[in-house]
């Protein structure tokens, strides 16, 4: 658990279902501040590439979760900073866009 609450991005989405428990999933906003995602049971969310992301348990201690991909599988996740990778600033640039 400890290795999913450090910030991170993954090069590809992040599709999560919770098969059961209860947890967290926190991204950050435009202006950099935390928001914080309660997932439970029956729950589905999708992280685009390139966004920062951490995830954690709630007091309850206890969920089960399944990945789902696109193609391949792919597990890495790269700890922030990684700010470098071509991901991150086109879905910093979708941010941008976004605003208008």
């Amino acid at each position: 658990l400890k290795m999913f609450y450090e910030e991170h991005l993954h090069l590809d989405d992040e599709i999560r279902y919770i098969l059961d428990g209860q947890a967290y999933f926190d991204i950050r906003d435009k202006e950099d501040r935390w928001i914080r995602i309660a997932m439970e049971k029956g729950d589905l969310i999708t992280l685009p590439a390139g966004i920062y992301h951490r995830f954690t348990l709630d007091e309850t201690d206890y969920t089960k979760a399944m990945r789902l991909f696109v193609g391949e599988p792919v597990w890495k996740a790269y700890n922030r900073p990684a700010d470098d990778f071509d991901i991150r600033h086109n879905y910093v640039a979708s941010l941008q866009g976004s605003r208008e």
